[in-house]
């Protein structure tokens, strides 16, 4: 991975900035030791087909995550609204490319939302009710890591609503996200699809490593059981709720990395952003004062340096 060249005559500085640069990409090798799963290649040694592979990877979701921080900066200028939703089956890699998405971006501008379900007193709202909260700003984004489309899906499928509600959904949400677009929001709806093969291979992935157990709910397990209940749900839904003002988009998933790559490749070619020139940025000379001195931090306030 070439490094961005610093002009820091200072060899010392520069050293220390390299290494802060790299620790920001070893960032995003965690994210991708997090994404283990159950495949018998893992134990292999990497061959230098795969190595130039992840290289590659690498290098063009570095690129990607670049023109994000122009989309971002674009947003935030011209005060633009924006919601992307994320849906598809369980382990299907929303909340993986929702990750890469936002891992370099400012939280102020974009943020995710991903709701509980609804408590008592929300179940009697409006259904949308509670989503509406959540809508931007102007100059902000707002990814919904599952959204409205609980209905069409989860609810429909585990019995949580009656068919007259899932009915009355498919004939409120295409005004509902009309409105939207009216506003001045843009409505982007992504669907990850995976086969039934990856979703069982993911599943044991999480079932044997026990950093992803937490990801394995009762509801999980139970939606493995009924996967041709929901594959017909989610048709009738692609079907209903395909409009002009905020169409579906289907990311083929069976490949994490591809499908990363090209969701936010998808993502950036949905706004006519423009990188913003910023300012020339000077670093001001700290004022020192001759009579300041800093107080010594007690020793039993000092976390141990065990590393």
């Amino acid at each position: 991975m070439n490094l961005p060249d610093l002009p820091i005559p200072d060899q010392e500085l520069r050293r220390r900035l390299e290494h802060d640069v790299l620790d920001g990409y070893d960032e995003e090798l965690e994210l991708e030791f997090e994404d283990r799963q159950l495949d018998p290649r893992d134990a292999e040694p990497t061959t230098g087909e795969r190595r130039a592979d992840r290289q590659r990877y690498f290098r063009e979701l570095f690129r990607l995550q670049g023109e994000l921080v122009k989309l971002q900066d674009w947003v935030a200028h011209t005060r633009h609204k924006v919601v992307i939703l994320f849906e598809g089956r369980d382990a299907a890699g929303k909340g993986g490319v929702i990750k890469r998405i936002t891992q370099r971006l400012n939280p102020r501008v974009c943020r995710v939302v991903a709701l509980p379900a609804p408590n008592d007193r929300e179940r009697t709202q409006w259904y949308f009710q509670r989503y509406v909260s959540h809508l931007p700003a102007g100059g902000e984004i707002v990814l919904f890591d599952r959204s409205w489309y609980n209905r069409a899906g989860v609810e429909r499928v585990m019995g949580f609503c009656s068919e007259d509600d899932v009915e009355e959904f498919f004939r409120s949400v295409p005004e509902f996200e009309r409105m939207l677009v009216r506003s001045g929001i843009q409505v982007i709806k992504y669907w990850f699809s995976i086969t039934d093969d990856e979703q069982h291979l993911r599943f044991l992935g999480r079932i044997h490593d026990p950093l992803k157990q937490w990801k394995l709910s009762p509801m999980d397990l139970e939606s493995r059981r009924r996967w041709e209940a929901y594959t017909k749900a989610k048709e009738a839904m692609l079907e209903r709720t395909h409009i002009t003002e905020a169409p579906w988009w289907v990311v083929q998933a069976v490949d994490k990395k591809r499908a990363r790559l090209n969701c936010i490749h998808h993502l950036l070619q949905q706004m006519p952003y423009h990188e913003i020139e910023r300012p020339a940025i000077e670093l001001p000379a700290r004022v020192r004062n001759p009579d300041y001195l800093r107080a010594p931090v007690p020793a039993d306030m000092i976390v141990p340096e065990v590393y």
